[in-house]
């Protein structure tokens, strides 16, 4: 029923099958040196390939974040290259063939499985070559605004002006608005405030205007505006809007920090009243303390 099991034998075919293999590997040797010599040599390759384009894009002026990817993606196309090849020179070709097909289902299920996490690279690909947002920018987006210290190909990193460090997920940023101070050299800042019912109107718009326009020169269509926005519970309200230069919230506060001491000093020399909210209280019905009568 059963052959009988012969020890010596089935030691001879292992050390067979093991001279095989060394004497394989033997004579692959001069190839896996060769193989390894060629990957070496393109991780090399890449390295500096990196660094060339990396200095070709900055002196054609492209933004931190266009080299960056560039250099990425430029490094890993030639590193595959020299994979490619160091398997080919292994005789490995019908191996990769096999791998690669294998590697297409198992990249599919993996596709699906990160969907998030691909929809967050390609978003970083995206926002590396929008012009509209760049490395330094000073933004405000889905709730927090900085300034933007990196962009990868998963988040955005945003240093908030009280030195902490953000980081938002791409997807977010192109789903969501974004306001960015850095893109424009100036802007317009808006200053409320509001004078008494017995100010001479026209003069506190005369006089507000003059003053804004002797901290903040206004250039080629520029202009300061003063209006009226209505009548308050103690005040006539206004909002004077002007241009300064601004690349970031600090630079709104500093202007609006000015223009509220400017402001406030030219209605005290003017005797102009800034009103604060008052409250009266009408004692107008008299309450009886007596103690009342009680009937038996």
């Amino acid at each position: 029923m059963f052959e009988k099991f012969d020890f010596n034998k089935s030691v001879k075919g292992i050390w067979d099958k093991l001279a095989e293999w060394l004497d394989s590997i033997i004579l692959n040797f001069p190839n896996f040196i060769l193989a390894s010599l060629v990957f070496l040599f393109f991780v090399m390759v890449a390295k500096y390939a990196a660094k060339l384009f990396d200095g070709i894009l900055r002196k054609k002026g492209s933004q931190d974040s266009i080299r960056q990817i560039t250099a990425k993606v430029v490094k890993v196309i030639v590193i595959l290259i020299g994979f490619f090849i160091a398997l080919g020179l292994l005789n490995l070709d019908k191996i990769l063939t096999s791998i690669l097909a294998g590697a297409g289902v198992v990249g599919l299920a993996i596709g699906l499985a990160l969907q998030g996490t691909l929809n967050n690279t390609f978003s970083g690909v995206i926002l590396s070559f929008l012009p509209e947002i760049q490395i330094g920018d000073w933004v405000e987006t889905n709730g927090f605004k900085g300034e933007i210290m990196e962009i990868n190909l998963r988040s955005i990193i945003i240093k908030e002006p009280d030195n902490n460090y953000v980081m938002i997920p791409n997807s977010k940023i192109i789903d969501e608005p974004f306001k960015n101070y850095t893109r424009t050299n100036r802007s317009r800042v808006m200053l409320d405030c509001g004078v008494s019912y017995s100010s001479d109107l026209e003069f506190v718009q005369n006089l507000t205007k003059e003053t804004l326009e002797d901290i903040f020169p206004q250039r080629g269509n520029e202009e300061i505006e003063f209006m009226y926005q209505g009548f308050g519970d103690s005040s006539i309200n206004f909002v004077a809007r002007f241009w300064t230069d601004v690349t970031n919230s600090k630079d709104i506060l500093v202007a609006k920090n000015k223009a509220i001491i400017a402001v406030k000093k030219a209605f005290d020399k003017n005797n102009i009243n800034i009103p604060f909210p008052i409250r009266t209280i009408d004692f107008s019905n008299q309450l009886s303390v007596n103690k009342p009568n009680i009937e038996p």
